[in-house]
């Protein structure tokens, strides 16, 4: 029996051990999970080429690029760019650890090719680039290895456009941007710069094309172009820079000097722009439902259109509504047995350019088909009226067995439709804004008579003179015109049945309540600029809008009544004077209207006048001016930074740790609060032991005395 207990103890034992054991395994082991390693920080690295990089006297078609790991080519058709171009695109592709380039066209003698890989190269696991890359060699004797470099912008806002197309013409005549292929060509990235490389000493021109027919020359008027009028020369000469070298986790380590050749003319800058149409002819045309229809033109129109309906009559068939350039024109139609047609066939004649590019009368026979049918639209409102119905006696039952009569006299009341009408309203109004009133569709009568407006004086409402003005170019909008004052309440109301739309509606009362804001409660900037010319026409943003327009007079412009907001400022050269910026025509050597930014934002609060610095437009290259905040380009894509992701990565190991150890520190205090509860415990039972001991003396003894034994620590 001893022996058997002996070896009930010995099993027990054994388990209890392995458990301590394995716990203290788990303890161990347990400090963190493990990363597996520090990130690639190395990009790929060439190992060999054919031909080898550099080389001279080639006369294959194929180049095979070796690497020490497997990699990847981004965006092969966006960054990979072969000079001189190549008018039959070439095969490019990846298989492993190699790039296979396969060029289609016939080499030219004695020239340089580059193939321009930017930084399309990565490795395949972390994405490290290989950088700005070049593949070069020469069908001669000798490599060309001149570069420029520079920015393309978007004339109108001087946004960086990607992904146009620079060149480079050694031919300086104007006509070789429109009749001959680019010699040397770049491709915009993000950010909107290029680097044309392995240029040859000389004279240049450079241009830069959207190139949608893939020529490498300005082709077509709808390719965004821009041009330099100065000519180029390509230079080179040594510099040097600091560059700066870091420790694993991030702290400067030591700087060098190193010695680079800068080339020539690195600050290019291109500002791009579409030039005008200048052929006149049918853009467009369609009819979105019954009551009308819309006819585009791409140019202005000189004169209306002459419509000739083949099954309608045209005659006082319509209201034209035009749009501001008076390219486009909207036909409301007037007679309902017309308008219920499903299809309008009429014939359109206007001035349009012939082969001769002169204006000539043009007829277009026009179908007009709305989106749905009568039929159709009969059909649907018969179903809504009947669902109508069903909710209309749902709703009367329910009434009817509450007993509610009023609520039924109030469902079964007629429902009238009335004309929309849209007032301005509000109890912050600016006096700088518009006060209007609109409709959604042509009005045919609006009375005078009918239209009242109030000012509050004290409690009383007093009638105050205004007048009231069709916009001429939206004629559903009229303009309200009345001595507005600050802080004052104004009052319009619109009498019922005073308005008739073209469609026989008639509006409903309407009143709209106006107050406007206290003078304190606006701000006045005013905008210095040096060397003002007549042109110069200053605007303010908002909220991504142009906000307010103001020409410039004696170098300065000021602008009132501005809502407290955060402003940016732009200004354009109105060279012709229209009010407008306009864009540029190549054939007479014409920029677009030059455009300038202050690249900062002004944030303006209530009762301030704040006026600018004098604005030095050349003082800051276009480049540098645009605000980021008004900067459409916000998607660009940020280089992995390898050895940021190596620092980071150090520094949450040293967290881990750090927390492990304030985890077994927390664990160990949790031990000692216990055998201090526990002692405590132990100390009350025992005094509770002894009291009921002493207790016991005086009083019978029990036999039921309880024994308390010490616990084991």
């Amino acid at each position: 029996m001893n022996h058997r207990l002996s070896d009930i103890t010995r099993t027990i034992y054994n388990a209890a051990s392995a458990l301590l054991a394995f716990a203290a395994l788990s303890g161990c082991a347990a400090v963190g999970n493990p990363d597996g390693g520090p990130f690639d920080e190395t990009p790929p690295r060439i190992t060999g080429s054919h031909p080898a990089n550099g080389a001279t006297g080639v006369k294959t078609k194929k180049v095979t690029i070796d690497f020490n790991e497997f990699i990847k080519l981004e965006n092969a058709s966006e960054k990979v760019v072969v000079s001189p171009p190549q008018l039959e695109q070439p095969e490019i592709k990846v298989t492993g650890k190699k790039i296979h380039v396969e060029l289609f066209d016939s080499l030219k003698p004695n020239t340089t090719y580059s193939i321009d890989f930017a930084d399309g190269i990565i490795d395949n696991n972390e994405g490290n680039p290989l950088g700005d890359f070049c593949f070069r060699f020469s069908t001669g004797d000798a490599i060309d290895t001149m570069e420029v470099s520079g920015y393309v912008l978007n004339a109108q806002d001087l946004e960086p456009i990607k992904g146009i197309t620079v060149g480079l013409h050694s031919d300086l005549s104007d006509s070789a941007f429109m009749t001959k292929p680019f010699e040397r060509v770049s491709r915009t990235d993000a950010n909107g710069h290029f680097t044309i490389r392995g240029i040859a000493p000389g004279r240049y021109r450079v241009y830069a094309v959207t190139d949608m027919d893939q020529s490498f020359s300005y082709s077509q008027r709808s390719e965004k172009i821009a041009w330099m009028d100065s000519v180029i020369v390509p230079t080179s000469e040594l510099r040097y820079r600091v560059d700066t070298l870091f420790t694993d986790e991030g702290k400067v380590d030591t700087t060098i000097t190193v010695p680079f050749t800068q080339f020539l003319p690195n600050d290019i800058t291109l500002l791009a722009f579409t030039p005008s149409p200048i052929q006149q002819y049918m853009t467009g045309y369609e009819r979105k439902n019954h009551e009308k229809f819309t006819l585009r033109f791409a140019l202005p129109l000189d004169s209306m259109p002459e419509i000739k309906g083949l099954n309608f009559d045209e005659s006082d068939a319509y209201i034209v509504q035009h749009t501001e350039r008076y390219d486009t024109l909207l036909f409301w139609m007037k007679d309902t047995t017309v308008y219920y047609q499903d299809t309008l066939s009429l014939s359109v004649t206007y001035l349009a350019t012939d082969s001769t590019y002169n204006l000539s009368p043009r007829t277009d026979t026009l179908n007009l088909v709305t989106n749905k049918s009568r039929k159709q639209i009969l059909k649907e409102q018969a179903r809504k009226a009947e669902e109508e119905q069903k909710e209309l006696e749902k709703q009367l039952r329910r009434l009817e067995r509450q007993g509610d009569s009023i609520g039924i006299e109030k469902l079964l009341k007629p429902k009238i439709k009335f004309l929309n009408c849209k007032m301005t309203a509000g109890s912050t109004l600016s006096l700088y804004q518009d006060v209007t009133l609109s409709f959604p569709e042509p009005v045919t009568f609006l009375s005078d008579t009918a239209f009242h407006l109030y000012h509050k004086v004290d409690t009383i409402w007093e009638t105050v003179p205004f007048e009231i003005e069709q916009d001429p170019l939206d004629i559903l909008t009229y303009y309200i015109y009345g001595e507005w004052k600050p802080e004052e309440t104004f009052k319009m109301v619109l009498d019922s049945a005073s308005v008739q739309g073209l469609y026989g509606l008639y509006n409903d009362l309407e009143e709209s309540t106006l107050k406007f804001n206290a003078l304190n409660k606006y701000s006045t900037l005013t905008v210095n600029v040096a060397n003002p010319k007549p042109g110069y026409t200053v605007r303010l943003h908002n909220n991504g809008k142009t906000v307010r327009t103001e020409k410039l007079e004696n170098g300065s412009v000021d602008f009132f009544l501005l809502t407290p907001s955060t402003y940016y400022i732009s200004m354009f050269d109105d060279a012709n004077g229209n009010g407008k910026w306009d864009t540029g025509e190549y054939e007479e050597k014409r920029h677009a209207e030059s455009v300038w930014y202050i690249n900062r934002s002004f944030t303006l609060k209530q009762d301030w006048t704040h006026e600018t610095d004098m604005w030095y437009v050349d003082e800051t290259p276009l480049t540098l001016q645009k605000p980021e905040q008004l900067s459409k380009n916000k998607t660009q894509k940020k280089e992995k930074d390898i050895h940021k992701k190596n620092v980071d990565r150090l520094a949450k190991k040293a967290q881990q740790v750090e927390d492990e150890k304030k985890k077994k520190e927390r664990k160990r205090q949790e031990r000692r609060d216990r055998r201090e509860k526990n002692k405590e415990k132990y100390r009350q039972i025992r005094a509770n032991a002894k009291a009921r001991k002493e207790a016991s003396k005086t009083d019978v003894v029990s036999p039921d005395s309880e024994e308390v034994t010490s616990p084991q620590e």
